[in-house]
């Protein structure tokens, strides 16, 4: 190994400059990083040009950030890359629910609600009965599992994106099972939206000639007691972003059912089941 840099020994002259003593997590995370930075710049023969570019790119996406917008997230989850580490995070058997991004407009401090609740406070879009049970991945229901849910509205907003204009927790609230591990609530069917294309992500989706939009969606957080916090949505089947999401956060097994409710108070009916891996279970990759 050259004491220089080379061209052809780039990946050795930058991490042979680590120290002896360093975390060896953020060792063997650093030296993976130059190494597939360096990979990449060599196999794509990135230019001066092209550099600069993507220096002011980052640059951008930092200067847009706020209290209140994370640009640096929303370039992570079109690339795919927050679905993967969240992927890998959590793995779990096949019959359990899986997990999507959390996405940025989940709030604490919902209200707890009691079942059958109506939750769509602004009294636009069609009316849909959400329902179903919270069980272990042997089938038994799960009691005190809590279900901390939240939608747009019928326009495609989410309540803290229209302060004075929506109604405070608009299509939130907190629900917790009883013995049976049943829940039901009333909302609205979701509708699609795109995330925010106003900055640098955006001009990059324009530029791949890929669209910002997300499909039609409910988010929940399923926690219990001696069971993994499960972060997920369930999305319309039908939808014409289904299988384009900007984000990259359907899954399969999370389309759920939207069906036209043929008697009750609702126009629609969306039945789905959650289930909960158990504290501590073997997970293989």
């Amino acid at each position: 190994m050259s004491a220089f840099f080379t061209e052809e020994d780039s990946v050795g002259a930058v991490n042979s400059r680590m120290g002896a003593d360093i975390n060896p997590r953020l060792r063997e995370v650093m030296a993976g990083l130059v190494k597939h930075l360096h990979a990449f710049t060599k196999e794509v023969q990135l230019t001066q040009r092209e550099w600069e570019l993507a220096i002011d790119f980052l640059t951008q996406t930092g200067q847009i950030c706020s209290g209140e917008r994370q640009e640096f997230i929303l370039l992570s989850d079109t690339l795919g890359v927050s679905m993967l580490v969240d992927a890998i995070n959590h793995r779990r058997p096949s019959s359990a629910t899986e997990n999507t991004v959390l996405g940025p407009f989940h709030v604490t401090g919902a209200p707890e609600r009691e079942m059958n609740a109506q939750i769509s406070l602004d009294g636009k879009g069609e009316s849909c009965l959400f329902e179903g049970r919270v069980v272990d991945i042997n089938g038994n229901p799960v009691p005190g599992a809590r279900i901390d849910v939240w939608s747009d509205n019928a326009e495609g907003f989410y309540d803290v994106q229209q302060p004075g204009v929506q109604p405070k927790w608009n299509n939130r609230g907190v629900f917790t099972t009883g013995i049976d591990g049943k829940y039901s609530f009333v909302g609205i069917k979701p509708v699609s939206y795109p995330i925010p294309y106003d900055g640098p992500v955006g001009k990059m989706l324009a530029a791949l000639g890929r669209h910002p939009y997300r499909p039609a969606h409910i988010h929940f957080i399923v926690t219990a007691k001696e069971f993994e916090t499960v972060v997920t949505h369930t999305f319309v089947g039908d939808d014409p972003y289904i299988t384009s999401d900007a984000v990259f956060g359907v899954k399969q097994t999370l389309v759920a059912p939207f069906e036209r409710a043929e008697s009750g108070q609702t126009a629609w009916r969306s039945t789905f089941d959650f289930v909960l891996t158990p504290m501590g279970f073997h997970h293989t990759s």
